[in-house]
């Protein structure tokens, strides 16, 4: 039988581009904090964007390739999987996994070595969680514990570690940032987890959607949307009144939440991940331009 060749068009689709504003936004966001406080140190700037962007991809690979040799992606709605969909043999996959990972740890080594070798460690936390999320024999992405793993690494680590490697201190705006953008990352996990609801509980994969169920689990995208808006607010109000601007992400999550909270289903759903990546993003440019101007 002749291996599967996946074309590049199908390795664009595994690295699933609706995630990536995932990566860019807690660097912006970072950035504008670290430019308020004291000031952008850019080069530093885009090798965390190199770290960010490379650890999503990784990830993504890493589960496509879990799930596909446990057989979750069989059936699975949504983006192409490489792996479950057979487009790609699962030690090609895995292959993507760690290059992306490499990637990551080799700029965030450049990163630890001009500011701080304690960073390391984090860094290795950081892709030890991306592999584990649904990689090992007990991972903790079946055990509803993803949507913690996506606010602490693609939230308050990823903006605060951002801001850290250009000023060198903890600012509390940092945090403020952190949680704004954590909770827009873990919206974008939940409208996933919801869609996958059915199949989850088929393949054994108990996600915080599963565990919740689907009306539990539409309430808490909308509870996640509103502790963005609130982390908007109360970064405007240790910064400079400017950062309102990012309670625009609001008018690009309007009609994901409608879709959300009107019952959607399935393939219903899958515009929903766009619409999150999009109003992360926005959340991330209001916020980070009016600190660097001020």
């Amino acid at each position: 039988m002749t291996a599967p060749t996946p074309t590049t068009s199908d390795w664009w689709a595994g690295a699933r581009p609706r995630t990536l504003p995932a990566a860019v936004a807690p660097v912006l966001a970072g950035t504008g904090v670290a430019a308020y406080v004291d000031a952008a140190v850019w080069w530093k700037a885009a090798l965390a964007l190199v770290v960010s962007v490379a650890l999503q991809v990784g990830v993504n690979y890493a589960n496509d390739y879990s799930d596909g040799v446990r057989g979750t992606d069989a059936d699975r709605v949504g983006p192409m999987r490489l792996v479950g969909s057979g487009r790609a043999r699962p030690g090609a996959v895995r292959r993507a996994a760690f290059l992306a990972f490499g990637v990551a740890g080799v700029a965030g080594l450049v990163l630890a070595v001009t500011t701080s070798w304690w960073l390391v460690a984090i860094g290795a936390v950081c892709i030890l969680a991306a592999w584990y999320y649904t990689g090992g024999s007990r991972p903790y992405g079946y055990l509803g514990l993803g949507e913690v793993m996506v606010f602490v690494f693609f939230g308050l680590v990823a903006v605060v570690g951002t801001t850290y490697v250009q000023v060198e201190r903890l600012p509390e705006p940092a945090w403020y940032a952190g949680v704004g953008i954590g909770a827009l990352a873990c919206a974008i996990l939940v409208v996933n987890n919801l869609r996958d609801i059915p199949t989850d509980r088929v393949a054994g994969k108990r996600t915080l959607a599963v565990v919740l169920g689907e009306e539990r689990t539409r309430y808490l995208y909308l509870l996640l949307v509103l502790a963005a808006a609130v982390a908007a607010v109360a970064l405007a109000v240790v910064t400079t009144l400017g950062a309102l601007a990012g309670l625009a992400f609001l008018v690009a999550c309007l009609p994901a939440l409608r879709t959300v909270l009107g019952g959607a289903t399935g393939p219903d759903l899958v515009p929903v991940l766009g619409r999150t990546g999009l109003a992360e993003l926005v959340w991330a440019l209001g916020v980070a331009l009016p600190l660097l101007l001020a």
